[in-house]
């Protein structure tokens, strides 16, 4: 059990930090050139950064390390499971598009969750840039971020793979569906 202020008891923090580890091992072609011990070092001094990983392991969504930024000096994660996470599907785009449904609403938005867990809905470059280590959502789908020009005119955008290929399509932001979720990013 999680205390309220986004913060792991110990023990907590301990099996994460060793799921963390272990996924990392197995999958150096997501971060060729990184070092686990310098990534344990950073997620220790950063007990939030840790709780919202808690909250992507929880809810499916499999983080691990895709990247390091030299010019701020954080690791970057995404979530790597291979279909949109289970404990964040079934949501429309965003609090706007929840709020305009009369009835049969979902439990909540993508994006509320997301600013809840402390994560990011991937952008579009960053769902493509993850498509790079593997298949993504073959069997599903996942919400990222849309640009505002499409927001304003009723719209969110999902990506999936199918066919050998990368797909983003649009849908009206208030429709949800057991299959989309949404993947997310952190910086650490």
């Amino acid at each position: 059990m999680k205390n309220n202020k986004k913060e792991l008891l110990p023990q907590q923090r301990e099996e994460l930090l060793k799921t963390l580890k272990a996924r990392f091992e197995k999958n150096m072609n997501r971060h060729k050139g990184l070092e686990w011990a310098k990534v344990q070092a950073k997620l220790e001094a950063s007990t939030e950064k840790l709780w919202s990983l808690d909250d992507m392991e929880i809810t499916g969504g499999e983080p691990d390390v895709v990247g390091y930024d030299q010019k701020t000096d954080e690791y970057i994660f995404y979530d790597c499971s291979a279909e949109s996470p289970k404990g964040r599907r079934s949501l429309c785009y965003d609090q706007q598009a929840w709020a305009s449904r009369k009835e049969h609403k979902p439990a909540n938005s993508a994006m509320d969750v997301a600013a809840e867990m402390g994560i990011e809905l991937l952008t579009e470059e960053q769902y493509r840039e993850l498509q790079q280590f593997g298949k993504f959502d073959t069997k599903t789908s996942s919400w990222i971020t849309t640009p505002a020009a499409i927001r304003a005119l009723g719209g969110a955008i999902f990506g999936d793979y199918r066919y050998g290929t990368v797909f983003i399509y649009h849908n009206g932001a208030e429709s949800y569906y057991a299959a989309r979720g949404f993947r997310a990013s952190l910086r650490v």
